[in-house]
């Protein structure tokens, strides 16, 4: 019943095989979406050599360079999209980022220049690329974010990104509330603590995944195939009449008091 195929999909945020990223593009090529991955570029070219490696199995018929801070590249990138396909449907968005200064010590030591850059990558990003997928929704789509429980509540060793998500889920609810006249949805997915390369910036992650094994109703955390599932669902048509929401897939331990 979950079918993809004819379906564009735009993913970015693929670091390696243990991103979130990864695991969403994943399921949504086995469900028969076409895949377009973007990838961060950089001098020595690291990043672009190792997105490739890693989709390269999947086949995907667009990679293209896009560096969310710069409003010339985001453009570059949805026009590449709209030269190699006639339409898009789904637009995955996997940004976030907060440097050292962002994630430690007392937050109200947080510098202006540290704060606006975290925003601007992790929040506002969605926003701009939102802006640009519209026109080539024409048929309708899904855009699909990640978010974190530390965007509603406080959580040791996430500071800064907690204040990003917080907008960031606000944000889905503004872009629902803006694209859904356009048969555009927009939904975040709140997955449970997993270890990947944005993860181990945040210190003790490996005890939080602990402390969710031992609270979460399923008495485990999630996987990346697991929020890859939920993603494919939500850009699929089973998912026709949700928009707005963020789903939480952390083996049910946004639901425990204690």
């Amino acid at each position: 019943m979950l079918d993809l195929k004819k379906k564009n999909a735009l993913i970015t945020g693929i670091a390696n095989e243990r991103s979130i990223a990864w695991g969403i593009t994943q399921q949504l090529h086995k469900a028969g979406a076409n895949i377009g991955v973007t990838y961060l570029p950089d001098e020595k070219g690291r990043f672009e050599k190792k997105v490739r490696e890693v989709v390269e199995p999947l086949n995907p018929s667009l990679i293209v360079p896009c560096d969310v801070q710069s409003e010339e590249q985001i453009d570059a990138t949805f026009a590449a999209v709209a030269e190699k396909w006639d339409k898009l449907d789904i637009l995955i968005h996997c940004l976030a980022f907060a440097d050292k200064e962002g994630l430690t010590g007392d937050f109200s030591d947080i510098s202006r220049d540290v704060f606006l850059k975290s925003l601007n990558i992790s929040t506002y990003s969605l926003t701009r690329m939102a802006k640009a997928a519209k026109p080539l929704m024409s048929d309708g789509g899904s855009i699909v974010t990640l978010t974190y429980i530390g965007g509603v509540r406080v959580i040791p060793n996430y500071n800064l990104m907690g204040i990003a998500k917080a907008g960031l889920e606000m944000s889905v609810r503004y872009l629902a509330s803006e694209l859904g006249s356009h048969k555009i949805r927009v939904n975040g997915i709140s997955a449970g603590p997993i270890r990947t390369l944005a993860s181990s910036a945040v210190g003790g992650i490996l005890d939080m995944i602990h402390h969710v094994e031992e609270v979460a109703p399923l008495k485990r955390t999630v996987t990346q195939i697991e929020v890859g599932n939920t993603a494919a669902f939500l850009c699929s048509d089973l998912s026709s009449g949700i928009t707005g929401q963020i789903i939480y897939v952390d083996g049910g331990y946004e639901v425990m008091g204690m």
